[in-house]
Parts: C-alpha cells; sequence; structure tokens
C-alpha cells in the first residue's frame, strides 16, 4: 500500500492543550502546519481540567473564552478555602482582564481549540497514529511516519517535528529526549463527577495529607476530587470492593462536609485519574523538534496548573518557530523556547514539590498563599503580551 505523503512547515503530534494551542498560534502567524492525534474528538482525556487564571487569561486573549463559556461552562465567581475547620469564600477578583474562573471538559475545550487551529488554517487531522519520527542524512528531525484509522500508511514532512503527545510521548522516545530533572513521584490525584447538587463555585478542602475539592463543569455537573500520597489512595483501595467505594471513604476522611453533602447527589461518571504523578522536566529540543505540554514537562496535579502550563508553554513555543521559520537560527531559537519556559516554570514547580509532600497543615496553607500570589504574577505577565491578531 503506497503511503499519503506531505510536507509542511511544523507537524504536531498530539491535538489537545499543547499541540493544538501551538497549531492555532502559528496559523495565525501563517505557516503550513499540519497537527495530528491517535483519537477522534470530540474525546475525553485524563484531566481535572480547572484552569488557573493564567490559562483563562490565555484563553481570552486568543479570543477563546466566551466559546469556552457559550458553551456551557459555567463561570465560576467565587472561591471557597477551608483548612483547620474555618472556611473563607471570596470571589473571583478582576485581574489580568479576567474576572472569572472556568473549568470545562476537556472533551468540549480540546475541541474548541483544536478547532479554532483548523479555522485559522492548520491541518487537523484525527485518527492519525505516529509510529515514528523520520531524521535527515545529519541527523535532524525531518518528520513522522504512521498510519490513519484504515491501516493506511501516511508519511509528513516538515521543517520541525513537535511532539504534543503527553507524558507518555512516543516523539520524546523517538528524538532521545532525556529527563534533566526528576523530582519523584509519590502522590496521587483522583476524580469523579457528580451532579443533582448546587455548585456555587470553587472548593478547595485542606486535611491532612489531603487536598481535595469541587470544580464545577458542564451539563450541572461538578469534578469531584482528592489528591494526596500514592499510599494512602492505595490503602482505602484495598479496604473497598470497587474504587467508588474506596473514593467515597477516602473523601469521608479527607473533606467529610462535603462526602455528607454528596449522599444528596449522584455519581454520574467512574473514579479515574492517576495513582502516580511523576514530577519531571525533558529536554525540549534538538536538531528539528521540540517538547511542548506533558511531553516536555509534567508535575503533580495538586497545584491544578496543567492547562495553564500547556498553554503558556505553546505560546512560547509558537513564538520560537515563527522566529525560526522567517529566518532566524533554528537550533538558537529553539534553545531559547526552553530556556524561556524553564525561566516560566520555575517557582510553581517549586511549589508543586512542595505542597505534594504533604506538610502539616497550617504549612500548606502558607504554600497555597505562596501559589495563589505566583498565579497572580504569571497571569498578569501573560496579560501582557499584544493579542496575535485572529
Amino acid at each position: 500500500m503506497q503511503s499519503i505523503h506531505h510536507r509542511h512547515d511544523v507537524v504536531i503530534v498530539g491535538a489537545r492543550a499543547a499541540g493544538a494551542a501551538t497549531a492555532l498560534l502559528l496559523a495565525r502567524h501563517g505557516h503550513d502546519v499540519v497537527v495530528v492525534d491517535r483519537d477522534t474528538f470530540p474525546s475525553d482525556t485524563v484531566s481535572t481540567h480547572q484552569l488557573a487564571r493564567p490559562g483563562v487569561v490565555q484563553l481570552n486573549r486568543w479570543g477563546l473564552l466566551d466559546a469556552v463559556l457559550d458553551s456551557g461552562a459555567p463561570a465560576i465567581r467565587q472561591v471557597t478555602f477551608t483548612a483547620a475547620g474555618e472556611s473563607i469564600t471570596r470571589p473571583v477578583k478582576d485581574s489580568a482582564g479576567v474576572d472569572l474562573l472556568v473549568a470545562p471538559r476537556r472533551y468540549i475545550l480540546d475541541t474548541i481549540v483544536a478547532g479554532a487551529a483548523a479555522d485559522a488554517g492548520a491541518s487537523v487531522r484525527y485518527g492519525v497514529t505516529v509510529d515514528g519520527v523520520r531524521f535527515d542524512q545529519n541527523g535532524r528531525a525531518a518528520g513522522v511516519y504512521g498510519h490513519d484509522e484504515s491501516g493506511a500508511p501516511i508519511e509528513l514532512s516538515a521543517r520541525f517535528v513537535i511532539g504534543a503527545d503527553g507524558l507518555g510521548s512516543r516523539i520524546a522516545r523517538e528524538v532521545g529526549a532525556g529527563i534533566i530533572e526528576g523530582r519523584g513521584a509519590s502522590s496521587s490525584g483522583q476524580y469523579a463527577y457528580f451532579d443533582g447538587l448546587p455548585w456555587n463555585g470553587i472548593e478547595l478542602v485542606v486535611a491532612d495529607r489531603a487536598l481535595s475539592g469541587v470544580f464545577p463543569t458542564h451539563h450541572g455537573q461538578a469534578c469531584i476530587w482528592i489528591c494526596g500520597p500514592t499510599a494512602d489512595a492505595h490503602a482505602f483501595r484495598r479496604t473497598a470492593t470497587t474504587r467508588a467505594e474506596a473514593f467515597t471513604n477516602y473523601l469521608r476522611r479527607t473533606a467529610p462536609e462535603l462526602a455528607e453533602r454528596l449522599r444528596a447527589g449522584r455519581l454520574v461518571s467512574p473514579v479515574t485519574g492517576m495513582m502516580r504523578a511523576p514530577n519531571q522536566i525533558r529536554r525540549s529540543h534538538g536538531p528539528g523538534w521540540a517538547l511542548v505540554g506533558d511531553a516536555g514537562y509534567h508535575k503533580d496535579p495538586v497545584t491544578g496548573h496543567g492547562l495553564s502550563d500547556a498553554y503558556r508553554d505553546a505560546e512560547l513555543l509558537a513564538d520560537a518557530l515563527h522566529e525560526a521559520l522567517l529566518g532566524v537560527d533554528p537550533d538558537a531559537a529553539l534553545a531559547g523556547y526552553q530556556r524561556r519556559r524553564d525561566r516560566a516554570l520555575r517557582e510553581v514547580f517549586e511549589l508543586t514539590i512542595a505542597l505534594a509532600q504533604y506538610p502539616g497543615v497550617q504549612e500548606f496553607v502558607v504554600l497555597q498563599k505562596q501559589l495563589a500570589r505566583a498565579l497572580d504574577a504569571e497571569a498578569t505577565e501573560l496579560a501582557s503580551p499584544e493579542p496575535i491578531a485572529v
């Protein structure tokens, strides 16, 4: 069977948060970009999917926030923080150009961003499995090969190959992108969806060795989640007959008032998540290739910043690729991307590591306050660039 062969400026493997956003921004710059994904959209992925303010700022700058709200994702305008038996509810302040937070389901959010990339001129192809990377005679990444849903072989040549294919990135393996900083994987994040109750905003509940909470989302539902040490999550699973029972028992320990309220609601999904979340940074550039999103940088979900990381790094990478495609030395441009990414991620990464150790409640609260200040500073910085023209 003869393969279908095309050549582009950039081929991106992975069409979710980081991949679709990179494609969107490159296409708006006028570049020939193709993004492929083995899944068909709309489809879900493991994610508690609350967008911290930096991520909301970027959706707003890109002209996509209204589409997310129009999809039925509720505008979240208050956050309740509970620790040591005391609760404080505060409104979401108007800052960095936005006055709300949002936690859209990924099968809706990812479809919106990928659709915007297609509208901007990117070629978005679903049901394409990438089997490997092609290299030229000088050892530079020069494209990918794989197959579509029918099994037909596909060859995509490009000046740059981008891995946006998640934590288990095939592109990272193919190009030999090593982990340059690994900080362990000792904690978990689990979640499920409930309906039948009013959800007034985000809720965060600090307990000994746990952070639990509520993210209101589409269809009148909420994502109910627990982050804590992997050993604790496994202990609850060993004493229960089902994951739902283990999750409920765990929540009764970490957030008893929330668990009691949920008795009047209805569980509408399986319990899912990640039992061991690695904290790691990969080398994210090389001759003709780059990594973005979880493929290049992954951390514990306790800080709820994964989507914001993906969108921020997508913009940094798109800027670097734009420069390279206009004639700047490509290796220097991609090296600059990694330097800027590594500088941008550092403070929240270190706070994540500290929080994922689950210190005592009082110390955890202090770290949460530091995190809030860091996110506000990042949002302000992200709001300052001129929006890329739609």
